[in-house]
């Protein structure tokens, strides 16, 4: 299984991009089901983005586990949890989409989030690849799902605001208490990378009219052209890094 995970301020394209990362990774699978969408982002857009309608969030089972009274019963809850899961994934063209949903409230959450973090990695091991779109935060990320990732994108345009941006991510992302084994950074929508030291350059993304149509039309990811600008080099830095790395 390799593990990539998607990160960026809001309005900086990384959830476009996530999608067509996992566009580009279904048509590379072989087994038709070899992807899951994680949408760990609490503003839930990339099943819109996918074209694939919701039918549960993790939320809404973690609420549920947490606001049930202690029983004696340790294994049905268990099971009962393990199934809220199974019921939460959306199977879609391709992929499956599993949707993260709002934040915890201010009460303590510790032990619902052991038991997501358990079974969300036993089902993230039956895919090939897994793709979280996350929040700047990554409150996700650190606290509710796999504790390994092998490719962490860090989405920007570069701008200055962007290149800070990008810098305060990466430094959060060098804190979180898990497995990161390669962070680097995708400039959007820009035909120019900005050099941050220390931070590898996984490439550019130029801009591309038909993306942004796609979007004001409420198209999806599979209505745009694979061969689209955008998507070349998406697909490149995808070959670069995850497929055929050098």
């Amino acid at each position: 299984m390799t593990t990539i995970a998607i990160s960026g301020k809001g309005g900086c394209g990384k959830t476009t991009l996530a999608a067509m990362i996992i566009r580009i990774l279904i048509d590379q699978s072989a087994n038709g089901r070899g992807v899951l969408a994680v949408d760990a982002d609490p503003n839930a857009c990339l099943g819109l983005t996918m074209g694939a309608e919701v039918a549960g969030t993790i939320a809404e089972i973690r609420e549920q586990a947490r606001a049930k009274p202690p029983s004696n019963e340790g294994m049905d809850r268990i099971r009962s949890f393990e199934y809220g899961i199974q019921q939460a994934v959306t199977e879609a063209k391709g992929f499956d989409l599993l949707t993260m949903g709002r934040p915890e409230g201010p009460d303590c959450y510790c032990a619902a989030n052991n038991l997501l973090r358990k079974f969300i990695d036993k089902l993230s091991a039956a895919y090939s690849f897994v793709v979280m779109d996350n929040e700047a935060g990554m409150e996700h990320l650190s606290r509710r799902t796999t504790n390994n990732v092998d490719l962490l994108c860090i989405v920007a345009e570069s701008t200055p605001i962007g290149v800070i941006t990008a810098r305060r991510i990466f430094e959060l992302a060098e804190q979180l208490p898990i497995s990161v084994k390669k962070i680097g950074v995708i400039w959007n929508k820009s035909e120019n990378s900005k050099d941050l030291d220390g931070v590898a350059n996984f490439g550019c993304v130029p801009y591309d009219k038909s993306v942004l149509e796609a979007s004001i039309q409420g198209k999806t990811i599979f209505d745009i052209d694979a061969n689209s600008p955008a998507f070349s080099a998406v697909r490149k830095i995808l070959e670069e890094t995850v497929i055929n790395p050098g």
